[in-house]
C-alpha cells in the first residue's frame, strides 16, 4: 500500500523535498467548510475530546478533516502544536495526497482504509519526523465524508494508537447513523448478546414499513452483503420476520432481546433503541397501517391458547422432546439443521405419535418464538368452511358470516408458524390456493380483492402417504414438493426405545406437583401394550389413571380402565403361559412355530418386548403382530 501511495504521490509532481503549504483557508472560507460539515463537526468533536484525553501529555495531536482531508479542528498537546504548525498541520490546510503526497490522512481516503504512515514512510521529507494513525469516517450510505487522525512525534510512536483511532472513528459514525434516520426503526443486533450496546454490535435501520434503509459499518459487516444488494431487502427477507412481529415484541410489559436468524442462517441477539410503535397490528409491505376490527380481535381472542395450553407449549422444545429413542434424536438432529432457513418441514407418521408437538417444538425453538403458533386440523374442519378459516373473509362475503369479516388462520400466524395438520385432508382446490399464497406469500381473503402480504414458517403433518395420494390424483404434485423441504417421521409408541422416560415425563407434566409412580406389573403391561392410539391414547389413560389413584400417588391395577385391560389381556396370557407349552405336533403350522418361538423368548426375556425382537431379529412390530393376530 504504501509502495502503491508513493507512486501516486509521484504521479501528482510533487517533489520529495517540497515545502509544506502555509497558506490554510480564510476564516470566511473555513466558516462555510465547517458548515457544510456541520453534522460531522457536532458528532466528531465530542469524541475527539474523549481521544484526547486518553493520549494527553505524549506529543500527539487529534486530528479532523472533511472528505477531501482538509482539517477542520485539532486538539493537542501545546510543545507538539508548535511542531504541526511547521508542517501546516493546522485548520484550513489540505492533507490529501495531491497536495502533500503519501500521509496518514490523504492514503485513509486514497484508501477508504485505517492506515499508518510512520517516519520515512511520509512521502515528503519535512513529514519524516511524524507518526500518523488515521481512520475514515463513513456516512450512513458507506462513503468516506471525513477522516479521523492522531499525529505526533515518530519517537513517541504507539501501536495501540491505532485501535483507538478506530474505535473513535466507529462511534462517530454510530452517532451520525442515529442521527439520520430519527423516525425509522434502528434494530442493534450480534451473535453475542454481550456484544450488544458496544461498537461491536451491527446497526440496521428500516422503515416502518420493513423497507431496508442502512446499515452501520458492523451491522454490513455481520449481514455479509455490500449496501447496494441491502436496498432490495426487507426486515423479512433479512430476519425471517415481519416487521409487524417486531413491534408486536416492544408492546409487552417488559420486552427481552429477540432472537433472530439472519438470511445467511446465522443466529443473533437483537434490540430496538427508541422504537416508536405505531397504533398497529401489522404492516403492509407499502408500510400502511391497519387497524384491526373488533370481530377479528375477538376472534384472535378465542382462539387464543388457556393458560395450560400455553403451560405445556412452553415445556415444548427439541431438548425437552428427545428422551432417548434413536430414531427421535435423528428427526431432531435433523430438525435442528433447518430451523430458521426458510425450510418448509412435513412430519408424517401414524395418529397420536406427537406431530403437533414436534411441530411446537420446531416454533418455540425457532426464531419466530415470539410470533404466534397456530395450528389448523384440515380433517376436522368441514370442507364447506375450511377455505374460509384458512384464508379468512370480507364482510358479506356469503350468507352466515360474521359481521365485519375474519382475518383467517394464515394471517393469525403472520410472524409466527403455521401448522397444517392432515395437510393430506385438505381439498383439491383450496391446495392449488394454499399453493399460491406459499409461493406468492399474499393472501385474497373470500369476498376481496386486495392481497395482504404474510410471512409464515410453515410445517404441516400426515398419517397417509401423500405419493399414493398423487398417484391417485387425490393430492397436487407440486404442492407436494413444496411441501417436502425437509420431511420427517414420528415412529409409533410402540416401536419407541423410551416408553419409561417418556411416561416419566408424562407424569410430571400431568401431576400438577404430585409425584406420581407405577407399579412394576403395570410397566410391563405397558412395555407389552400395542399402543393403536400412540401418545393420545397413553395420556389419556395416565390421566384418568392419576385422577382414580389419587392419594395413593401409585398408579396400580385396578386404577387402569377396563378396556385397557381387555387389549392387553391376550399378552397378559402369553407371558403367563409357560415356556415349550404349545406343543410341536405332526401338524402343527409355520405360524405355530413362530408363536412358540415368541412365547419362549417373552418369557426368558421377562416380557420385554424389545429384548425379545433384538434376541430374536425381527422388529417390535412382527412380536405384536404375532400375539395379537
Amino acid at each position: 500500500m504504501i509502495e502503491q501511495a508513493h507512486e501516486r504521490s509521484a504521479g501528482y509532481g510533487i517533489p520529495k523535498s517540497a515545502t509544506p503549504d502555509y497558506n490554510p483557508l480564510g476564516r470566511a472560507d473555513l466558516t462555510l467548510v465547517l458548515e457544510q460539515n456541520r453534522m460531522l463537526h457536532s458528532h466528531a468533536a465530542p469524541v475527539m475530546e474523549t481521544l484526547y484525553e486518553q493520549i494527553i501529555n505524549t506529543h500527539n495531536m487529534v486530528i479532523l478533516t472533511d472528505v477531501h482531508g482538509l482539517i477542520i479542528h485539532t486538539l493537542g498537546d501545546a510543545d507538539f502544536l508548535e511542531k504541526a504548525d511547521r508542517v501546516a498541520l493546522t485548520p484550513g490546510v489540505t492533507w490529501s495526497e495531491q497536495s502533500k503526497g503519501t500521509n496518514a490522512i490523504g492514503t485513509a481516503i486514497a484508501e477508504k482504509a485505517p492506515t499508518i504512515i510512520h517516519a520515512d514512510q511520509h512521502y515528503l521529507d519535512a513529514n519524516r519526523f511524524l507518526t500518523c494513525s488515521a481512520a475514515p469516517i463513513f456516512d450512513v450510505m458507506g462513503n468516506v465524508v471525513g477522516v479521523l487522525d492522531v499525529t505526533g512525534d515518530q519517537r513517541n510512536f504507539h501501536k495501540h494508537t491505532m485501535a483507538l483511532v478506530r474505535m473513535s472513528a466507529q462511534m462517530i459514525e454510530n452517532q451520525l447513523f442515529a442521527a439520520a434516520y430519527q423516525d425509522a426503526i434502528k434494530l442493534s443486533f450480534h451473535s453475542r448478546p454481550e456484544f450488544l450496546g458496544t461498537l461491536m454490535e451491527g446497526i440496521a435501520s428500516f422503515t416502518p414499513g420493513g423497507r431496508f434503509l442502512s446499515a452501520s459499518r458492523s451491522g454490513l459487516f455481520q449481514l455479509g452483503l455490500p449496501m447496494s444488494a441491502l436496498q432490495t431487502h426487507t426486515f423479512s427477507s433479512l430476519f425471517g420476520l415481519p416487521i409487524s412481529a417486531l413491534m408486536d415484541h416492544y408492546r409487552t410489559a417488559s420486552p427481552g432481546l429477540l432472537e433472530l436468524c439472519m438470511h445467511s442462517g446465522v443466529r443473533v441477539y437483537a434490540k430496538c433503541s427508541d422504537l416508536r410503535l405505531p397504533n398497529t397490528s401489522f404492516q403492509h409491505a407499502s408500510g400502511n397501517a391497519r387497524q384491526p376490527d373488533a370481530a377479528a380481535a375477538a376472534a384472535a381472542a378465542a382462539s387464543a391458547p388457556s393458560s395450560h395450553e400455553q403451560s405445556k407449549a412452553r415445556l415444548s422444545s427439541l431438548r425437552y422432546l428427545n428422551t432417548g429413542d434413536e430414531h427421535v434424536a435423528v428427526v431432531i438432529d435433523k430438525l435442528k439443521k433447518v430451523i430458521g432457513r426458510d425450510i418448509s418441514i412435513l412430519i408424517t407418521g401414524e395418529t397420536g405419535t406427537g406431530k403437533e408437538l414436534l411441530a411446537q417444538a420446531i416454533h418455540n425453538d425457532s426464531p419466530r418464538k415470539a410470533g404466534p403458533f397456530v395450528a389448523v386440523n384440515c380433517a376436522s374442519i368441514p370442507e364447506t368452511l375450511i377455505e374460509s378459516e384458512l384464508f379468512g373473509y370480507e364482510d358479506g362475503a356469503f350468507t352466515g358470516a360474521r359481521k365485519k369479516g375474519s382475518i383467517g388462520k394464515i394471517l393469525q400466524a403472520n410472524g409466527g408458524s403455521l401448522f397444517l395438520d392432515e395437510i393430506g385432508d385438505m381439498p383439491l382446490n383450496l391446495q392449488a390456493r394454499l399453493l399460491r399464497v406459499l409461493q406468492e406469500r399474499m393472501v385474497t381473503p373470500l369476498g376481496s380483492s386486495k392481497s395482504i402480504p404474510v410471512n409464515v414458517a410453515l410445517t404441516c403433518a400426515t398419517n397417509r402417504n401423500l405419493r399414493d395420494m398423487i398417484a391417485r390424483n387425490e393430492f397436487r404434485d407440486d404442492l407436494y414438493y413444496r411441501l417436502n423441504g425437509l420431511v420427517v417421521r414420528l415412529p409409533p409408541l410402540r416401536d419407541r426405545t423410551d416408553l419409561d422416560v417418556v411416561i416419566e415425563k408424562l407424569l410430571a407434566a400431568e401431576g400438577n406437583g404430585i409425584h406420581f409412580t407405577i407399579a412394576p406389573e403395570i410397566m410391563q403391561l405397558f412395555r407389552v401394550h400395542n399402543w393403536p392410539g400412540n401418545f393420545r391414547q397413553l395420556t389419556n389413560l395416565m390421566r384418568t389413571a392419576m385422577v382414580m389413584a389419587g392419594a395413593d400417588h401409585e398408579i396400580r391395577m385396578e386404577h387402569l380402565p377396563d378396556d385397557f385391560l381387555d387389549d392387553v389381556a391376550l399378552a397378559v396370557a402369553v407371558l403367563e403361559k409357560p415356556a415349550g407349552a404349545l406343543a410341536m405336533s405332526d401338524t402343527a403350522t409355520l405360524e405355530d412355530v413362530e408363536l412358540s418361538m415368541i412365547q419362549q423368548s417373552l418369557a426368558a426375556h421377562d416380557g420385554n418386548v424389545s429384548a425379545t425382537a433384538r434376541a430374536l431379529g425381527v422388529s417390535r412390530n412382527t412380536i405384536y403382530r404375532k400375539i395379537h393376530p
